[in-house]
């Protein structure tokens, strides 16, 4: 049994049934306390997925974490810079009408969400690092073409099948 300090608790209350029954666990709530109760692995993995909705992530990209074997990081923005200024370092990673953060997307192919002075991050493990460092580069002062080509240059080649992981039922 785990508990969460969530601080959008309605949000859960609202998609309860839906996460209970995706997620394999129980969920109750108190306030801005949520519980989960199931299988430890279960729990690990419900864990995240109501911090990314917390964080402010759809329903359904969150859920990626557990059907997909998605990863979801969260990096600060004040870890990276003493610049005081950080309204201005957000509008650099958003860019104008949100191309940059759209083009961030593209080629990492992660999902991002800003939230105060943090940028969550959910995508498949081989990915989430270059996307990470991209945006510390932004963050950083980077020029948006400069890192777009870092990002082209270092593209992740897709892994051939193995047969190790099993095969998804339609």
């Amino acid at each position: 049994m785990k508990v969460i300090i969530s601080n959008k608790p309605a949000r859960v209350i609202k998609a309860k049934k839906h996460l209970q029954e995706k997620l394999n666990i129980k969920i109750s709530t108190r306030g801005r306390e949520i519980t989960i109760d199931g299988r430890p692995e279960d729990e690990y993995i419900a864990e995240k997925v109501l911090e990314a909705i917390g964080f402010g992530f759809p329903f359904d990209v969150s859920l990626l974490i557990k059907e997909e074997d998605f990863m979801f990081e969260v990096l600060s923005i004040k870890d990276y810079t003493k610049r005081k200024d950080l309204g201005r370092i957000k509008a650099r990673i958003i860019g104008t009408k949100g191309k940059t953060l759209k083009t961030l997307a593209d080629l990492t192919n992660c999902f991002f969400e800003l939230k105060d002075n943090e940028i969550g991050i959910i995508g498949p493990p081989e990915y989430i690092e270059n996307a990470q460092d991209a945006v510390i580069h932004l963050i950083k002062g980077a020029k948006q073409g400069n890192v777009y080509a870092f990002l082209e240059k270092h593209q992740i080649q897709p892994i051939s099948d193995l047969g190790l992981k099993e095969k998804k039922k339609k």
